[in-house]
């Protein structure tokens, strides 16, 4: 969540684009957009292997669903143009793959170091 502002400010102050309705710039990427897909996506990837196979199968779907909504309806309301909120999924889609490469690592050093096995 920390790491969302850091992307999300530089890009809106590099760019300068005004918002649909109004001529105030600085619109995008959508740092509502960014926030809700690391926040429910990045939830769904911590919660689903303590939620056994059952939370495999349905946190993502529902994280997923939820970052599309948001997107949306904030596109539906006149606050972004659908390319601000495309760009904030790209850009997430990039920070949760980078999450999900460092939860990989910590439970591959987790397995290595918890082996029973003889020298």
């Amino acid at each position: 969540m920390a790491a969302v502002p850091v992307l999300v400010m530089p890009l809106k102050l590099w760019i300068d684009r005004p918002g649909p309705l109004t001529a105030e710039s600085g619109y995008y990427p959508s740092g509502h957009t960014a926030t809700a897909m690391v926040a429910y996506c990045g939830a769904a990837l911590l919660l689903a292997p303590r939620t056994g196979r059952a939370g495999r199968g349905w946190a993502m779907p529902v994280a997923v669903v939820l970052s599309v909504a948001t997107g949306i309806g904030l596109v539906l309301r006149g606050y972004h143009w659908p390319l601000d909120v495309l760009g904030s999924w790209l850009l997430c889609g990039m920070l949760l793959a980078l999450l999900v490469a460092a939860l990989r690592r910590i439970d591959n050093r987790g397995a290595a170091g918890s082996g029973t096995g003889a020298p």
